[in-house]
């Protein structure tokens, strides 16, 4: 059973008895407002709150003149509907639609106005939705240890990702299916959208560290994509991509540690150090080969300055 299930459900009872004890009329009413104040974060638990209030108060307002001055027919319902409608649309409040019509059809039953009846009303709403943001506010489900588990499979996904370039730079016979790629992007989204969600149950506001985390990891799988496109333009095995071979192997230990390390931003440094002293190319086919190989060392040089720019510079991931 989920936790906004329970929450609804205590927030219904404890709503409901509440409006017994003040004596109020249509205590099950609040039950149903409470039902729809359970959200499924803080921030928009609120927001809805604050809506529906705001909605029913225009509603019940607009209810009672209307039934005041016109009188208790069908038809004068479907004008209310005509006439808040457009209104709550334009003021944003369209979440408070349900609510609005509950207040006015608690009016039409009753077939009269008087102040007593519209201030039951008020008391129904703030308790039915107070209650319910009260109780939304009160718990939220954690979303670290999911995050941390994304994480986790994220560096495994890059670590296996590294490795399979290498491997195929030192024999380009060798065949890769790429599911790594759409697992590690499966994981990003889910990764957001608790992100997303963690960020809706902090009222203090402000980036988390693990809404950095990711959107640097989203950064690198964008440079990853585009670095697999150039290790398939690589169609011959030579000493260069062997040797670059050699810096994927080594970053695919080297995501997995919590710190930037260096080690593979050296390792490039001397390998495009060393590709100036090498002969030129002999042949079209090695001149587009080594062209390939020289903008994924301009790529995976984008992708180390994404990681040092975001992870401190001590022993240890990259």
């Amino acid at each position: 059973m989920g936790i906004r299930v329970i929450k609804t459900a205590v927030a219904v009872i404890v709503s409901i008895y509440i409006c017994y004890a003040a004596g109020l009329l249509s205590p099950l009413s609040a039950g149903l407002l409470a039902i729809l104040g359970v959200d499924v974060t803080k921030k928009k638990g609120l927001r809805t709150s604050f809506q529906r209030i705001a909605a029913s108060l225009l509603g019940l307002l607009l209810a009672a003149t209307l039934f005041w001055a016109v009188g208790f027919h069908v038809w004068v319902i479907g004008l209310y509907i005509l006439l808040l409608y457009p209104v709550l649309n334009r003021l944003r409040l369209k979440d408070g639609v349900v609510t609005g019509s509950v207040v006015m059809f608690h009016l039409f039953a009753a077939g009269r106005v008087e102040l007593e009846l519209l201030l039951n009303e008020v008391a129904l709403l703030l308790i039915g939705l107070g209650t319910a943001t009260g109780i939304n506010l009160l718990y939220m489900p954690k979303e670290d240890k999911q995050l941390q588990e994304y994480r986790e499979k994220t560096e495994e996904l890059f670590s296996r990702i590294f490795a399979e370039i290498a491997l195929n730079l030192r024999d380009t016979e060798y065949v890769w299916s790429g599911a790594e790629l759409l697992e590690a992007e499966g994981v990003l989204e889910k990764a957001s959208a608790s992100v997303q969600r963690l960020g809706e149950n902090s009222l203090r506001g402000g980036q988390t560290q693990w809404a950095v985390y990711f959107y640097m990891r989203k950064q690198q799988m964008d440079s990853i994509e585009r670095m697999v496109q150039l290790v398939a333009q690589v169609f011959t095995t030579l000493p260069h991509g062997e040797s670059l071979a050699a810096v994927f192997e080594a970053l695919s230990i080297d995501v997995r540690i919590a710190h930037y390390t260096g080690r593979s931003e050296r390792k490039l440094t001397e390998l495009e150090s060393g590709f100036k002293t090498m002969p030129l190319p002999a042949t079209r086919d090695e001149f587009e080969v080594r062209a390939a190989l020289l903008q994924l060392i301009v790529e995976l040089k984008a992708y180390l300055a994404v990681a040092k720019s975001q992870k401190r510079p001590v022993t240890g991931r990259s």
